[in-house]
């Protein structure tokens, strides 16, 4: 493998940026005609229903429902489920009327789903329109000889969220495990397009039809390959496509005549000096447009952003946008919500980037799946660098081999979804194959025959076909994780996926499920000797941490990872301890924290909470920002950084304890009351003080810091009740 590993650009959609962002155009008018169909669905869990049955139950039966909607809700912070929690896994049918007098007439119908957990099948007026096995990727049924255009139609959609076990609907679709729950039903967005005979392709794997690939010359000017799929296309109609800044402002356009029903179209625009789509630093878009004109009429368009952008991977030295270095460390991402599960409103997305953004984070993995349309977006306006990947989780079957055809088919139909549906958007620079296929083996839960390495090099080849411009990447979990437990140094049956893929991301929790922390960064030295041509990342690092449970002293506490003791002070300790190592090897060409949110898991039952994995630095709710969270934003953000730690642990029964305090300032004073405990230097943002004498009751504790010219100040109460 070459030293330098070099891939061009991608193109891309829109959303949101940490300032609010001067480089996105707004999408040009469009003779596409969409609706929304969020509203008057009726919804009825019931697995007894069949299509005539569900038809004809009268409307007592059902409940109203408003999408995006699903029925599961898990996660409690409390020991034992509620009520609050569903987790019912099984089959939910929706159902809504359509007027066909509120159809444009001489136009196809199209109607399009962001996302069915988990398989979905759709019947109208009775005929089944068509299927779609994956919860995560967009599809599309056109509906134009199924719908009634003087009449009421019948629009019945039955989600099937069965657990994939053999014999069930599901044992075919990934994922078939995994430390996460499918959450069941119309979680995303639905909306029905309203095209003209002669349009831009809908039936490309749920992509755009539009795909746009930007090259650059040496002399610094660029071209933007532009590939437009058809349908209906006709003699004397062409296709215009053109290219506009954020201002709106035409840059750069093009015209080719069409062929009577030609499927496929390729054009070239010239750019002599692009604004470069540069990370969080400037994440400028463009937006192209594609449209089919017939005698100077518009009869359809797509408007896609763009961003210039290219970017190396080397092995001993990082990651380089745009030919300057740029050091990537950030978080990983679920997608469900403490009473939401996974059906989010665009304002859900919008605040969750604007966490990681406020903490100083420059790349997101999207775990394990592929996200909704608006987290790409927002990923390409906040200039993220994203790691997306399908959700191909822990073992290839369930049966000990290494996957049916059925599975191995769906594996590539999702694969093949992920890259189109967001092949144009410059935050994505890998493919995700795989996250942790080797655990179940690796655990004994799964034989040596349940080997995943036959369907990883399907998917590397698939993907390096789909895109040629970005690298494939995998996340392992156990590879030399145990040295000694074998004479090679592996687990036992322990497969080695690393050369499976241009990329490595290692999952590593030493000082959590094994091991100490302190030999993180060790581990990483000999896999980065072992493997010095492939550049290797940390892809989950972290711990649990639970609010209502402290120490006095994280680095002392033994901690029992599956337990219900998760002190908040040994999580903060932990992340203190990982990333010291992680920082200091440039080798790395990106660290993600495991995880940013608190998210459900049906497995879990530890710390202060049922359903729920506690790793998150900002809970499942979003309303408390962990310490840890503060380290991080101290390490990382330049905005000023004082927080006091364990401020939760406002009820205290020993007299002497110590302050910590997170600070990028070089300094920070700190007061209890009115006594001034001095000024405390700060070492690596953290600051901190022992042997601090409490008084019998309340205890104001103060740290202030100057930045520029100003104070930034906290504040914490802690009471003591001695013993």
């Amino acid at each position: 493998m070459a030293r330098w590993l070099a891939l061009l650009i991608a193109a891309s959609l829109t959303a949101c940026s940490a300032t609010p962002p001067t480089s996105v155009p707004a999408p040009p008018p469009s003779p596409r005609m969409i609706a929304d169909l969020g509203a008057g669905w009726q919804f009825r869990f019931d697995e007894k229903l069949t299509p005539e049955t569900a038809a004809a139950l009268p409307d007592g039966g059902w409940a109203p429902v408003v999408l995006p909607h699903t029925w599961n809700r898990l996660g409690e912070y409390r020991v034992g489920r509620t009520e609050a929690t569903d987790n019912r896994q099984g089959i939910g049918w929706y159902r809504l009327r359509l007027d066909g007098a509120t159809l444009p007439a001489g136009r196809r119908h199209v109607i399009e789903f962001d996302g069915v957990g988990n398989i979905a099948d759709l019947w109208v007026n009775g005929r089944k329109a068509g299927s779609h096995a994956g919860a995560f990727s967009r599809f599309r049924f056109d509906l134009t000889g199924y719908l009634d255009p003087a009449g009421s139609n019948l629009i019945l959609l039955r989600a099937d969220n069965s657990k994939p076990e053999p014999g069930s609907s599901t044992q075919h679709v990934i994922p078939l495990d995994g430390d996460f729950f499918i959450h069941g039903g119309i979680y995303r967005g639905v909306r029905l397009l309203h095209v003209a005979p002669s349009h831009i392709a809908l039936d490309d794997h749920g992509g755009p039809g539009v795909y746009a690939t930007p090259r650059f010359a040496a002399d610094g000017r660029a071209t933007l390959a532009v590939r437009v799929k058809l349908a209906g296309a006709a003699a004397g109609q062409s296709l215009v496509v053109t290219l506009r800044d954020a201002e709106g402002r035409p840059i750069a356009e093009a015209t080719t005549p069409l062929d009577a029903q030609q499927r496929e179209a390729q054009l070239t625009l010239d750019v002599p000096a692009p604004r470069r789509w540069n990370g969080r630093a400037d994440p400028y878009l463009y937006r192209l447009e594609a449209r089919i004109a017939d005698a100077g009429a518009s009869l359809d368009s797509v408007s896609v952003p763009v961003g210039f952008r290219e970017f190396l991977i080397d092995p001993n030295k990082g990651f380089f946008l745009n030919g300057k270095h740029l050091p990537l460390h950030g978080v990983s991402r679920h997608q469900d919500y403490l009473g939401k599960g996974w059906a989010l409103a665009p304002e859900d997305h919008e605040r969750d980037m604007a966490l990681i953004a406020e903490m100083g984070a420059n790349t997101v993995r999207f775990a394990h799946y592929q996200h909704a349309p608006e987290w790409f977006e927002l990923a390409d306006r906040y200039g993220m660098i994203v790691w997306a990947e399908i959700p191909f989780v822990n073992r290839p079957s369930n049966d000990g081999s290494t996957g049916s055809p059925e599975l191995v088919a769906n594996a590539k139909a999702q694969m093949v979804e992920l890259i189109r549906q967001n092949y144009n958007h410059p935050s994505v620079v890998t493919w995700g194959i795989g996250n942790e296929v080797d655990l179940d083996m690796a655990t004994g839960r799964a034989p040596p025959s349940a080997d995943a390495r036959p369907l990883l090099r399907d998917l590397d080849a698939l993907s390096k076909a789909e895109d040629p411009t970005r690298p494939t990447v995998i996340a392992d979990c156990c590879e030399a994780t145990h040295e000694g437990a074998a004479p090679s140094g592996e687990r036992p049956r322990q497969p080695v996926l690393t050369g499976l893929a241009a990329l490595m991301g290692y999952n590593r929790y030493f000082g959590w499920y094994y091991g100490d922390v302190a030999d993180l960064g060790p581990h990483l030295d000999r896999m980065h000797a072992r493997y010095p041509a492939i550049p290797i990342s940390v892809s989950e690092y972290g711990a649990g941490g639970a609010l209502s449970q402290h120490v006095e002293d994280g680095s002392t506490h033994k901690i029992a990872h599956a337990s219900r003791m998760h002190p908040e002070e040994f999580q903060s300790w932990y992340h203190e301890q990982s990333w010291s190592q992680l920082r200091d090897r440039p080798y790395l060409w990106a660290s993600w924290i495991w995880n940013m949110f608190d998210f459900s898991s049906k497995i879990r039952q530890e710390g202060d909470a049922t359903d729920v994995n506690d790793k998150g630095l900002v809970t499942f709710d979003r309303k408390v920002k962990k310490d840890a969270f503060f380290y991080y934003k101290a390490e990382w953000s330049t905005e000023p950084v004082v927080h006091i730690n364990s401020r939760r642990w406002t009820r205290r029964t020993e007299a002497t304890t110590r302050i910590r305090i997170y600070s990028n300032a070089p300094k920070v004073m700190v007061m209890l009351g009115d006594k001034p405990l001095g000024e405390i230097a700060c070492a690596a943002s953290i600051c901190e003080i022992g042997d601090v004498r409490l008084a019998p009751g309340v205890n104001r504790v103060t740290a202030s810091a100057r930045f520029a010219g100003r104070v930034v100040s906290d504040v914490v109460e802690w009471t003591l009740t001695p013993r």
